[in-house]
């Protein structure tokens, strides 16, 4: 957004506009237009958890902790490395993933089979080697059951602790149902339906998964290195620890990354419940007509 586009907005509305553009690119109020304005059945009833879920601030917390979990893997990591092109374009990956999350959060039911479809194209042709020999696919359904379940964790993680409106243990049940709706269109076979579930499938995967030179040099990237100006790294800094916060205790020992429960509980909680109210606050008008973080 340039400067002369942000003239005779209110503080709040450039600030919300801003941080919009950010996460939905050029094309977001376009998008966010068709996602919520086109007639049609839907995947998700507006009571449905996962439009509490996605629609909150706290998904900027969630989906940064879920990129940190997730490199965790290293097939998963090196296909990332290899074919996603994140740290050229960040910000323009970023945009493609909040828009597959609106369309099949908010969108028509037909907008979001056709939005998996052709994310399961591009999947097909992620194909490769990592450097010790392990062959990898991102089509392959045990891998993207990985990036399914991170995800999903990571999401309900930072909405139960910086939502404006947690869910109740029902609703916790309902999101990872919802969420696996999403994932069975992906491919993912016999995704989690609910909570103990999920922390099932997680356990189930911890012997796969480790730190490679791959995930610590993307930690540190996300982290340390976002290409934002200097003005956003504070609030980002908030985001980023209030995300590392968030990952289990071995994942942030995998990466290097240093916890202190006390300077977390005094310091790391009350920055992070701040700035996603400071988001929250920005984006009320957008959140009031149903858009989201996501969209």
């Amino acid at each position: 957004m340039d400067a002369g586009a942000g003239r005779g907005l209110t503080p709040r509305a450039w600030l919300g506009q801003m941080i919009f553009s950010r996460v939905a690119g050029p094309e977001g109020p376009g998008n966010r237009a068709r996602i919520h304005g086109a007639p049609g059945p839907r995947w998700f009833a507006p009571e449905r958890p996962v439009r509490r879920v996605h629609g909150d601030a706290a998904m900027f917390i969630g989906g940064l902790s879920a990129l940190l979990l997730q490199s965790l893997h290293p097939l998963a990591m090196a296909a990332v490395e290899a074919h996603s092109g994140f740290r050229g374009d960040p910000w323009g990956r970023l945009q493609r993933t909040s828009t597959f999350l609106a369309v099949t959060t908010y969108g028509t039911a037909d907008s979001a089979r056709k939005a998996c479809e052709r994310v399961r194209a591009v999947h097909e042709g992620v194909r490769g080697t990592t450097a010790d020999g392990q062959a990898y696919a991102a089509s392959d359904p045990h891998l993207l059951c990985w990036v399914h379940v991170a995800e999903v964790d990571s999401f309900l993680r930072a909405h139960q602790r910086y939502g404006a409106d947690p869910l109740d243990a029902e609703g916790c049940d309902g999101y990872v149902a919802d969420m696996a709706r999403v994932a069975t269109a992906l491919g993912v076979t016999d995704p989690p339906l609910a909570r103990a579930q999920l922390a099932d499938r997680m356990a189930d995967f911890r012997a796969e998964l480790r730190a490679t030179d791959e995930s610590r040099s993307t930690a540190r990237f996300l982290l340390f290195h976002p290409p934002l100006p200097l003005l956003a790294r504070p609030p980002y800094g908030a985001v980023a620890a209030a995300a590392v916060s968030l990952l289990p205790d071995w994942a942030s020992s995998a990466l290097r990354l240093p916890r202190l429960p006390l300077a977390e509980d005094l310091c790391v909680r009350p920055l992070g419940t701040a700035v996603t109210a400071g988001i929250r606050w920005a984006m009320s008008p957008s959140r009031d007509a149903q858009s989201s973080p996501a969209s």
